[in-house]
């Protein structure tokens, strides 16, 4: 029953991310619709994972920017295949640009190890209220020294970047790990000692991202 479960969750899994990225790829939405949010909310900075530009979260975005929070999304990422130093960079270069403060990051995949490298950075810690991470590697992924891609294969376990971030508890009781019963791109799960951990009963590294318990979940964080 276990492998057939793993088998459902891997199949809708993919269905999930193409259909959603297909979606990001025609989408036209400007940015800047999200940004007015309701007075008294706090910000919320979004941080896609590797291979996934905002438009693939948008979504969430829908969802939180509906709940009163203004969004920002970081077009500089593009679809996230930089290092995390050049990614902490330019999230970095956002939030001083627009001055924001008490910020609550809410990242899928990298994006988690991207937010967790900003805890860890002085000046930059301080804007950030909390960060709630879907689905990270924090520990790497194994799979990742199978994938023929660099930008993959610096996910895997013992990379020397991973280490690096990883080599440091700054912040990290200002992190809210959310993960699904199995990831099949993170055998290892998304646990992350000294965080907040909420494992969920939603299976998957994408489709988790569409579960409407994680969606409320992530909303009551961000408030």
């Amino acid at each position: 029953m276990t492998l057939l479960r793993r088998v459902g969750v891997l199949l809708l899994d993919y269905e999930y991310v193409l259909r959603h990225q297909l979606a990001a790829l025609f989408d036209r939405s400007l940015p800047e619709a999200l940004v007015d949010g309701t007075g008294g909310s706090t910000p919320v900075v979004l941080l896609p994972g590797i291979y996934e530009t905002w438009r693939f979260l948008r979504p969430l975005a829908r969802r939180l920017h509906a709940a009163g929070h203004p969004v920002h999304v970081i077009s500089a990422l593009g679809d996230n295949r930089m290092s995390l130093t050049e990614a902490a960079d330019r999230v970095r270069a956002h939030l001083e640009r627009f001055d924001l403060r008490e910020v609550t990051i809410v990242a899928h995949s990298k994006g988690g190890l991207v937010a967790r490298l900003l805890l860890a950075t002085p000046g930059v810690e301080q804007r950030i209220r909390r960060a709630v991470t879907v689905a990270a590697p924090f520990s790497g992924s194994t799979l990742a020294r199978y994938v023929p891609l660099a930008a993959v294969r610096a996910l895997r376990p013992g990379a020397a970047e991973l280490r690096s971030v990883s080599g440091t508890d700054a912040g990290v009781g200002r992190i809210v790990s959310v993960w699904g019963w199995w990831d099949p791109h993170i055998p290892g799960g998304s646990r992350l000692d000294g965080a907040r951990n909420i494992p969920v009963p939603v299976g998957g590294h994408f489709r988790i991202l569409g579960s409407p318990l994680v969606l409320r979940l992530i909303v009551e964080l961000a408030d």
